[in-house]
C-alpha cells in the first residue's frame, strides 16, 4: 500500500449533496482510484489512487460534469493508513450516498484497505440492521458500515489493518448468518468491452456466496421457503407447543403449574437472551432482545409466569411474521433474477451446443428459438420476430424486433428463430444491473431515514427511564402496589420498542425502488426517491427525450411524378447510405413495400446531395436550394417546402433529369407518449421547458406541437445556465437527458434523470435512469415519489400511534403484557405490510 497516492481537489461549483454524490460515483470508477472521499462544505475532493492514475483525467471527467478541479496536494499513503478518509461533507451516519460497494468487493481474506460486501441472513426489522451496524462499527479498522434490510447486505468500508474474518464472527454472535461476497474475474474472452459499457464500472457480480452457519443456539435463517422449515420458526413452532403442554399441565397438576410456564419460557428466551448478551457486548445495550429479556425476567419475579411464557412466545411469532414480510420485500426485485434462463445455444464452429448461460462471452452468437427466453443482452443479427418484454419492461404489446435491434435477458421470442450476438456478460446483462442498482440504492440513507435513526438513539433509551420510573414513582411516592406497577412498567417496556419506528421508512424506500425497477425506473437511493416529489420544475432535452432520436419520413410530396416513384427514386440514390436521413428514407421505402432500382454513376456533393443514373436518366436529391440551381422551382412549390420547414422538417427535393419531380420531408418525432407524459407533470403542478441545441424552428415546432415552453440553439453551458436560474427562481429542478451531452446540466438540477440510450451514463453520473425511454415514466417517478412519503406518513403514524394508545391503556390498568407485545410486533408487521402495497404495479 505504501506505493499508493492520496491527492486533494479544490472543487468548485458544488452546492450540495447530490454534486457531492455525482462526483464520488463519477470519479470512483476511473481506472487506478480505489476510493473517494467529498466535501460539500469544504469544496475539496480527496482521491486514493495508483501512482500511475490520471489525474488530468479526473480534471476533464469533473468538467464534463459542470464542476472546476483544481489540484490542491498529493502525499504517499502509509501502509496503515486509512484509504478512505472521510471529509468534511461526509459522516458516519451519513455514508457516501452511492459508495458502490460492488465495484470494490474482496474475499474476507483479502489484505487491503477498501470495501468488502457480505450478505447477512435473518435479519428482518430495522432493529437487526441497527444492532449489525454497532457491532462491526466498533470492530478495529472498521471506517463506516452500511446495511441493508431488505437487500440482506452489508457493505463494509475498511483499513488494511481490518480483521474481515472478526467482522464475520461478531456478525455470527448476534445470530445472523453471514456470507461474504466475493468479486470473481470475468471469463478472459469476455475481456472486449460492449459499446457503451464503461470498462471502469465493475458491474460483479457472479456472487461465489456459501452459507456460514451462526455459532449460536438461534439461528436467524433466511426467508426462502417454507417458514416452518426455518430454524426460527422450528424454535417458535417448539415455544407454541411447550406453552400449550404447560396449559395442559397446569390443569392437571395446579402444584407445578408455575413451574411448567417457567420451563416453557426458558424455551424461547434463552436464545433470544443470549443475543441480547451479544449485542449488548457490541454496542447495543437497549436491544428489543434486552428489552424482551428484563420483561419476561420481571414477570418471573413477580409471579405472572404464565403470561411471561405467553409474552415470550408472541414475541417469537412476532419476530417469525417480520422474517415473512421483510423476506417479500427483498424477494421481489431478486425475482427478476429468475427470468433469465440457466441454458443458451450457443453457436460454435458450425454446431449448435446447449451451454450454461452464465458461461456466455462477449461476441459469442447465440440461437434464440420461438418461445425461448432470451438469455443475454446482445444485439440480433439474423431473424426478425415479434418479442414479449413484458417481464421486464412492463410493455404489454410485444415489440418488433429486426437486425442490429438490442434485446434484453429474460425477454420472450415470438414466432421466430434469431441469432443475437451477446453484448454483455451474464453478472453485466440488464437484470442484473437493475438488481445490483436497487440493492446498493437500499444500503443508502434518506434524509428522513436518517432523521428516524438518530431519533431513535434517543427514544429507546427514553422509554426505559420512562418504564423504570412507571414501576418505581407510584410505590414509592403514592403507595401504590409494587407488582401491580412493576407489571405496568415491564409492558410500558415492551410498548416502547422502536423497531416499527425504524422501520417505517427504509421499508417503504425499499419496496419503492424495487416496484420502480421492475418498471424500468432506477433510482439511486431514497435521497433521490425524496427528492423526486419535491420537483417543481423538470428540464427536458428534446433529441432523444422527447423524440425518438432518429428522423422518420413525414411527408412525401409530389410536383412532377408520382408518390411511389418520388420514393422509388430517392431509396436509390439513398442505397448504401448510413447518413440518418437516408437511413429515414430507405426504412420508409421498405415499409412501403418499393424495391430500389439500380443506379450508378453515384456522386455526392457536400452540403448540396447526390446524383446517379437511373434507368438512363441523371436523378438528383438534396437541398431545394441546390435543386434550385438545376431546374425553375415554382412559387406554389416554394411555398410547399417552406410550410414544411415552419413545420421543423428536413426537406429533400428529387430532380429527374429537367424535371422537379417531388420532396420528403423527414423529421425527429416526438416520442409516442410525450404529449400525454407532459401532460401528467403539467397537471401534478410542475412547470415543464425543452432545452436543446437544435434550431429554433425546428425546436419551436416540436414545442409548439408538444405544448411545452422552447429553449433553443443551446450549448451545453447554456442549459447548465438556465438549470440555475430556475433554481434561484425557487424552483426544485429535474433535468432529463441523455446524459452525456447534458452532463453539466445533469449535475447542476436537483435530480437529474437519464432516459433511453443514456443509461450507461446514468448509472455513473446522473441520480436516475428512465430505461425504456418513455415521456410518461417521468410522471410516474413523480408519483412513485409522492406514493412513498405518504406510505412513510402512514407508517409513522401506525407506529406512534399504536404506541400511544396502548401507552395510555397500560398506565390506567387496561391492557398488561400480552397486548403490549402486541403492540410492538404488531406495529411491525402492520407497517411492513402497508410499505409492501408499494410493490403493486405502477400504472
Amino acid at each position: 500500500m505504501s506505493g499508493r497516492l492520496q491527492t486533494r481537489f479544490r472543487v468548485d461549483g458544488m452546492d450540495c449533496a447530490s454534486c457531492a454524490s455525482k462526483i464520488d460515483t463519477a470519479v470512483r470508477r476511473m481506472p487506478g482510484v480505489s476510493d473517494v472521499s467529498v466535501s460539500v462544505t469544504a469544496g475539496t475532493m480527496t482521491v486514493s489512487h495508483e501512482p500511475s492514475s490520471d489525474l488530468d483525467a479526473i480534471g476533464t471527467k469533473l468538467s464534463g460534469l459542470g464542476y472546476k478541479a483544481k489540484l490542491i496536494s498529493a502525499k504517499p499513503i502509509p501502509a496503515t493508513a486509512v484509504e478512505h478518509p472521510h471529509g468534511a461533507g461526509c459522516t458516519a451516519e451519513h455514508p457516501h450516498g452511492h459508495d458502490n460497494a460492488v465495484s470494490s468487493e474482496l474475499a474476507p481474506s483479502a489484505s487491503v484497505g477498501g470495501q468488502a460486501r457480505f450478505r447477512v441472513g435473518g435479519m428482518d426489522c430495522a432493529s437487526c440492521a441497527s444492532k449489525v451496524d454497532t457491532a462491526v462499527r466498533r470492530l478495529p479498522g472498521v471506517e463506516d458500515v452500511s446495511v441493508s434490510v431488505t437487500s440482506g447486505t452489508m457493505a463494509v468500508k475498511h483499513s488494511a489493518a481490518a480483521d474481515l474474518k472478526a467482522i464475520e464472527k461478531q456478525v455470527s454472535g448476534l445470530g445472523y448468518s453471514i456470507t461474504p461476497i466475493i468479486k470473481t474475474a470475468k471469463p478472459a474472452s469476455a475481456g472486449a468491452t460492449p459499446s457503451g459499457d464503461h470498462s471502469g464500472h465493475d458491474h460483479g457480480s457472479g456472487s461465489l456466496e456459501a452459507e456460514i452457519e451462526g455459532l449460536h443456539g438461534h439461528h436467524h435463517g433466511p426467508s426462502e421457503g417454507p417458514w416452518w422449515r426455518s430454524r426460527k420458526g422450528r424454535l417458535t413452532i417448539f415455544a407454541g407447543a411447550s406453552l400449550a403442554v404447560a396449559y395442559g399441565i397446569g390443569l392437571l397438576f395446579p402444584a407445578i403449574e408455575s413451574y411448567a410456564f417457567i420451563v416453557a419460557m426458558l424455551i424461547g428466551l434463552l436464545p433470544i437472551a443470549r443475543r441480547a448478551i451479544m449485542a449488548a457486548m457490541a454496542g447495543t445495550p437497549f436491544s428489543i432482545e434486552m428489552l424482551m429479556t428484563i420483561a419476561a425476567v420481571g414477570a418471573l419475579v413477580i409471579n405472572a409466569t404464565e403470561e411471561a411464557a405467553a409474552v415470550v412466545f408472541l414475541f417469537l411469532v412476532g419476530e417469525l411474521l417480520e422474517g415473512v414480510a421483510a423476506g417479500k420485500a427483498r424477494d421481489s426485485i431478486k425475482s427478476l433474477t429468475k427470468l433469465v434462463p440457466k441454458t443458451a445455444l450457443l453457436e460454435e464452429g458450425g454446431k449448435t451446443l446447449e451451454v450454461p448461460a452464465e458461461t456466455l462471452a462477449v461476441g459469442s452468437i447465440i440461437l434464440v428459438r420461438p418461445g425461448d427466453r432470451i438469455s443475454a443482452d446482445g444485439v440480433i443479427v439474423a431473424g426478425e420476430s415479434s418479442v414479449d418484454e413484458a417481464p421486464v419492461t412492463g410493455e404489454s404489446v410485444p415489440v418488433r424486433k429486426g437486425v442490429e435491434d438490442n434485446v434484453f435477458a429474460g425477454t420472450v421470442n415470438g414466432d421466430a428463430a434469431l441469432r443475437v450476438r451477446v453484448t454483455a456478460a451474464a453478472q453485466d446483462n440488464t437484470i442484473a444491473r437493475v438488481v445490483r442498482l436497487v440493492e446498493e440504492a437500499q444500503e443508502s440513507k434518506a434524509p428522513t431515514e436518517r432523521f428516524i435513526d438518530r431519533f431513535s438513539r434517543y427514544y429507546t433509551p427514553g422509554v426505559v427511564v420512562v418504564a423504570a420510573l412507571v414501576a418505581i414513582i407510584p410505590p414509592l411516592l403514592g403507595g401504590g402496589v409494587w407488582n401491580e406497577w412493576v407489571y405496568k412498567g415491564l409492558a410500558v417496556l415492551l410498548i416502547g420498542c422502536p423497531c416499527a419506528l425504524v422501520i417505517s421508512t427504509p421499508a417503504a424506500i425499499a419496496a419503492s425502488l424495487s416496484s420502480g425497477a421492475r418498471r424500468g425506473l432506477l433510482l439511486k437511493g431514497g435521497a433521490v426517491l425524496e427528492g423526486l416529489g419535491e420537483l417543481t420544475a423538470i428540464a427536458f432535452d428534446k433529441t432523444g427525450t422527447l423524440t425518438e432520436g432518429k428522423p422518420k419520413v413525414t411527408d412525401v410530396v409530389p410536383f412532377g411524378r408520382k408518390v411511389d416513384e418520388v420514393l422509388r427514386y430517392a431509396a436509390a440514390l439513398e442505397m448504401g447510405s448510413s447518413h440518418p436521413l437516408a437511413v429515414a428514407i430507405l426504412d420508409k421505402a421498405n415499409e412501403d413495400g418499393i424495391d430500389a432500382p439500380a443506379a450508378i454513376d453515384s456522386k455526392a456533393f457536400g452540403g448540396k446531395g447526390v446524383t446517379a443514373v437511373i434507368d438512363g436518366v441523371e436523378v438528383f436529391f438534396g437541398s431545394p436550394k441546390a435543386a434550385a440551381e438545376r431546374v425553375k422551382m415554382p412559387i406554389p412549390h416554394s411555398k410547399t417546402i417552406t410550410a414544411l420547414n415552419d413545420e421543423g422538417k428536413t426537406v429533400s427535393v428529387l430532380v429527374i433529369g429537367n424535371v422537379l419531380a417531388g420532396a420528403i420531408a423527414m423529421r425527429d418525432e416526438p416520442r409516442a407518449d410525450a404529449i400525454a407524459g407532459l401532460k401528467a407533470l403539467t397537471d401534478a403542478g410542475i412547470k415543464t421547458i425543452m432545452l436543446t441545441g437544435d434550431n429554433k424552428r425546428t425546436a419551436t415546432a416540436i414545442g409548439a406541437h408538444l405544448g411545452i415552453e422552447v429553449g433553443a440553439e443551446l450549448m451545453p453551458e447554456d442549459k447548465q445556465r438556465i438549470v440555475g436560474e430556475l433554481k434561484r427562481e425557487g424552483f426544485v429542478v429535474g433535468k432529463i437527458g441523455d446524459g452525456i451531452n447534458d452532463a453539466p446540466a445533469l449535475a447542476a438540477a436537483d435530480v437529474g434523470i437519464a432516459m433511453g440510450g443514456g443509461t450507461d451514463v446514468a448509472l455513473e453520473t446522473a441520480d436516475a435512469a428512465v430505461l425504456h425511454g418513455r415521456v410518461g415514466d417521468v410522471a410516474l417517478m413523480v408519483d412513485l415519489s409522492k406514493r412513498t412519503m405518504r406510505n412513510i406518513f402512514q407508517n409513522i403514524t401506525i407506529a406512534l400511534g399504536l404506541k400511544a394508545v396502548f401507552l395510555v391503556t397500560t398506565i390506567i390498568g387496561v391492557t398488561g403484557l400480552w397486548p403490549a407485545i402486541l403492540a410492538d410486533t404488531g406495529a411491525t408487521v402492520l407497517v411492513t405490510m402497508n410499505a409492501l402495497r408499494l410493490l403493486r404495479p405502477i400504472r
